[in-house]
C-alpha cells in the first residue's frame, strides 16, 4: 500500500437497532448499517471484497468474506462516494463489527481501506 492510500478511501458507518425484526427471547437481535464510502483520492477505484469480523457480546466471533457489497462491487468515481444499507444479526443485545474492503484502481494497484470498528447496541440498552 503506497503511503498516500491511507485516506484514499474514507468509511463510516451508522447503524441503529430493529426491534421489530428481533426476537431477544429466542437471542435473536437484528441490526442494520448503513456505511458510506467516499474516494479521496485522484483515481477511479471499484471495491472488489469484503472481510468481516462480527464479534458478539460472548466474544463469539464470525468472519464474513466475499465479493463486493450488497450484489454490487461499485466503481467510484474520485471526489464521489458509495452508500448501502445491510445488516447483521447477534445473538446478544450487544457487539462489535470491523473489517476492510478491498479495492483495486483502473491502473491495477490493489490496496484495503479499513472498516472502523463499531458498536452494534439495542439502543434501550445504552445510556
Amino acid at each position: 500500500m503506497k503511503p498516500d492510500q491511507d485516506e484514499a478511501i474514507k468509511v463510516s458507518v451508522e447503524c441503529r437497532y430493529l426491534p421489530q425484526e428481533s426476537d431477544p427471547g429466542a437471542q435473536r437481535f437484528v441490526f442494520a448499517y448503513t456505511i458510506t464510502i467516499e474516494n479521496n483520492s485522484n483515481e477511479v477505484s471499484q471495491l472488489l471484497n469484503r472481510h468481516w469480523v462480527i464479534t458478539d457480546g460472548q466474544g463469539e466471533v464470525e468472519e464474513v468474506h466475499g465479493p463486493g457489497v450488497v450484489g454490487q462491487q461499485p466503481r467510484i468515481q474520485p471526489g464521489e462516494g458509495f452508500r448501502y444499507t445491510s445488516g447483521a444479526i447477534l445473538k446478544t443485545p450487544v457487539g462489535v463489527m470491523q473489517g476492510r474492503y478491498e479495492f483495486v484502481t483502473d491502473a491495477g494497484q490493489r490496496f484495503d481501506a479499513e472498516i472502523p470498528q463499531f458498536t452494534l447496541a439495542v439502543s434501550e440498552l445504552v445510556h
